[in-house]
């Protein structure tokens, strides 16, 4: 149902993803390295510009063009598929809605290029779903932020590329409608490097071991008022509008990983015979394959609706969270039933299904958690406490 244009990226990114990435896959995810000359080589093809203005030499497409090609590359490779989902959805698309004129110039075009690298710092030790309690701070002084705390999970935070993280650091106190008070939010932007700013090692990661991910230490990290991000205490507002679109590209990688573990196995089903026939020939396996294939398509829709809905300027917050419910759950269950069907030969690294088998147990973590996912649909239906 897709129109051409959107068919033709989606054909050209399956054909990067299946003659480029899915080759050099199993080598970078056991060196545990990203490869910085495929993800060059998206910048040479727009990818990392799709939605961004042609005046910061983006392709000024939709947001549905990000999510096809998200999605094509999940299908061989998690990590590469969450290093362009953050780098634009978490990374460039803040600056792109809260930013001004001079941040735009100055930070998307490489970005777009895929030159530069962008992160966004949200997650603390003990701030994650619970944004409100962030510790990081920022004061302003003589004109600069002052900058100290400590982030968790960011991706796309320490790669020789990286040019910036948007931080959110309380920058003093609010009164709510309700009279109580509470801490005032904001987001800053930190170019990379900064003195002050260091991404300690790498995470030793169960799955996704290509993709970038560091814990931050922001030490005494000054930047000048200018690099704030939208208005000051907005931060809380802005970031959660940066998750429910994030949410929308995150739930294409997740359809894109429940499709890729449907294609692994049909053909495995195909090729692999037991007791003199093909496994498929089993009512049980087909049965299975089918049920994998139907998620897919569930998914699918409800990713397109949320892409839609972003593109027309309608609200999303609650279909970017049931995208998100349903493709994290879909490519879970099929990564599971991938590696049964493909028994001993999915638990060998070198094989796809036992990547996705690693990788998707993340998806119902990150970018808001099932969890989250729940209370933000239960609160859509009037249980205004499901969320505390």
């Amino acid at each position: 149902m897709l129109e051409p244009e959107l068919q033709e990226l989606a054909r050209r990114v399956r054909d990067f993803a299946d003659d480029v990435v899915a080759p050099a896959a199993y080598e970078y995810d056991t060196q545990r390295r990203l490869p910085i000359e495929i993800i060059r080589e998206m910048g040479d093809m727009g990818l990392f510009g799709l939605p961004l203005p042609a005046e910061y030499d983006g392709q000024g497409k939709s947001y549905l063009h990000l999510c096809v090609a998200v999605e094509q590359l999940a299908r061989v490779d998690q990590s590469i598929a969450v290093t362009l989902e953050a780098g634009l959805g978490l990374g460039a698309m803040p600056i792109l809605r809260f930013g001004t004129d001079e941040q735009k110039t100055r930070f998307l075009p490489s970005l777009a290029r895929g030159e530069g690298l962008a992160a966004f710092g949200l997650t603390e030790a003990d701030a994650g779903s619970d944004a409100g309690g962030t510790k990081t701070t920022a004061t302003l002084e003589d004109g600069m932020w002052r900058i100290d705390g400590t982030k968790q999970f960011i991706t796309n935070s320490g790669t020789s590329i990286t040019e910036i993280v948007t931080v959110t650091a309380v920058t003093g106190e609010r009164i709510g409608s309700d009279g109580r008070r509470g801490p005032e939010l904001s987001t800053i932007i930190v170019p990379v490097p900064t003195e002050g700013f260091t991404a300690l090692p790498a995470y030793d990661k169960v799955g996704w071991h290509t993709s970038d991910t560091h814990p931050l230490v922001f030490d005494g990290v000054r930047v000048p008022e200018e690099n704030l991000l939208g208005e000051r205490g907005r931060g809380f507002a802005n970031f959660l509008s940066v998750l429910d679109e994030g949410r929308v590209a995150f739930a294409a990688l997740c359809v894109g990983a429940a499709q890729g573990c449907l294609e692994q196995t049909v053909a495995y089903a195909k090729r692999r015979e037991v007791f003199g026939r093909p496994i498929g020939d089993n009512q049980h396996i087909a049965f299975t394959i089918a049920r994998m294939r139907s998620r897919v398509a569930a998914a699918r829709a409800v990713m397109h609706d949320a892409a839609h809905r972003i593109d027309r300027g309608m609200p999303f917050t609650t279909e970017a969270s049931l995208a998100k419910l349903i493709g994290s759950e879909a490519a879970v269950a099929n990564a599971n039933d991938a590696t049964q069907i493909w028994g001993g030969y999915g638990f060998l690294n070198e094989n796809a299904v036992a990547r996705h088998y690693r990788d998707a147990r993340i998806l119902t973590l990150g970018e808001g958690s099932t969890e989250v996912q729940l209370g933000v649909i239960a609160r859509s239906l009037g249980f205004d406490k499901a969320l505390g």
